[in-house]
């Protein structure tokens, strides 16, 4: 059984690993170098906290994976779990994270909901006064998004994957409804199955197979800064709902500083040709809005650098899971949360190809063809 993969991103090598694990034949195929695209932009968030069931299940799933990597894959991820607060400025946002708070503790996350000073023993700068709720989870929490990356790719290649880089995939062959392989670096690579695990150029990679899938390349920016009183690195990533704002320490009491504003202009982008350098004018409203939330920030704080990645959304912040027509397996659209759900999301790829379904996790939720009926719900809790 040979399995292409397109796409050297979290989620490709992750499905390559999982796949090549069990005995398949994989080869990926990645236009570019090895985590090229969104993956080396990722703030390297891992949690729980999540507004619906499934990407609850899919954190539940994966987080294993991470506190056992240095472990089983020889990589140490600088994995820290200093939790994640969130915070609600409205009644209504609280009410939210009330209710998401409960259905996670359903499932086993230790989610606490806080009254806004309470919160400040996780925040002890949080201006408490501007908010009327919290949530903290203390199992949440980031790691290095590029070591993690090297972890796979080190264990794909060991269980047997061939990882082709330089190798833009062309075209997508069917024979009648059934995709039987691809064109690569000008080479024609039978397959029994391929897997679409190419990020902000999921829809393109799509389309070469005759599917058209609502994913669209949407341009975040983040912001390594000097703040005025040093985040302690054992400081939550800190996210307040209502203004799009977030932060999380960095080392020796720097923060990465980011967000996706209200007032932001989200157009789509061309993956291949979008701009990755920060600008000046969001630069600066970040760090006011970082101000706003907690009093490690202000005027005087010193922007180190920037970067802008791309995530690849979908309309309800959920991803595609599925072998959408025989032969071709999705794994995209994970609107920001890709990097924290590829464990999972691997081994649920290659049950996909090699048993015909899924059983780590429901994918009912990520059908392509809730968008046609409206009915999957939306993720509330993103930045």
């Amino acid at each position: 059984m040979t399995v292409v993969v397109v796409g050297g991103g979290i989620v490709g090598l992750s499905s390559a690993y999982h796949l090549a694990a069990r005995g398949a034949e994989v080869i990926v195929c990645e236009k570019g170098s090895i985590g090229g695209g969104s993956t080396a932009r990722s703030a390297g968030g891992i949690r729980a906290q999540f507004s619906t069931p499934v990407n609850v299940d899919l954190s539940l799933a994966s987080v294993p994976v991470w506190e056992r990597f240095e472990r089983d894959f020889g990589v140490d991820i600088a994995y820290r779990r200093t939790g994640y607060l969130f915070l609600a400025r409205t009644e209504g946002t609280a009410a939210a994270l009330r209710e998401g708070a409960a259905m996670q503790r359903a499932r086993g996350v230790p989610s606490e909901v806080l009254a806004p000073d309470e919160a400040t023993r996780h925040c002890p700068e949080l201006r408490d006064g501007a908010y009327v709720a919290a949530t903290y989870s203390p199992t949440d929490g980031f790691a290095d998004p590029y070591l993690a990356l090297q972890g796979f790719a080190g264990a794909a290649r060991d269980a047997g994957a061939e990882i082709r880089t330089k190798t833009p995939v062309t075209a997508i062959h069917r024979e009648g409804d059934r995709v039987v392989g691809v064109e690569a670096g000008g080479d024609r690579i039978d397959a029994t199955h391929v897997v679409n695990a190419a990020g902000p150029w999921a829809a393109r990679v799509a389309e070469l197979a005759g599917i058209d899938i609502p994913v669209s390349p949407r341009r975040r920016r983040a912001l390594v800064v000097d703040p005025e009183r040093p985040v302690p690195e054992d400081a939550p990533l800190t996210i307040d709902l209502d203004t799009g704002a977030y932060f999380r320490p960095e080392r020796e009491g720097a923060a990465i500083v980011g967000g996706h504003f209200d007032d932001d202009d989200d157009p789509p982008q061309d993956p291949d040709g979008y701009r990755e350098s920060i600008d000046l004018d969001w630069a600066a409203a970040a760090v006011e809005r970082a101000a706003d939330c907690a009093g490690y920030f202000g005027p005087d704080s010193r922007i180190r650098r920037g970067w802008a990645g791309l995530y690849a959304v979908t309309p309800d912040h959920h991803p595609i899971v599925e072998e959408t027509v025989p032969g071709f397996v999705n794994a995209v659209g994970f609107s920001g949360h890709g990097f924290q759900h590829a464990p999972a999301t691997g081994r649920l790829v290659a049950e996909l190809a090699l048993d015909g379904e899924a059983s780590t996790v429901d994918l009912e939720p990520l059908r392509s063809d809730r968008f046609d009926t409206g009915d999957g719900a939306v993720e509330r809790n993103v930045a």
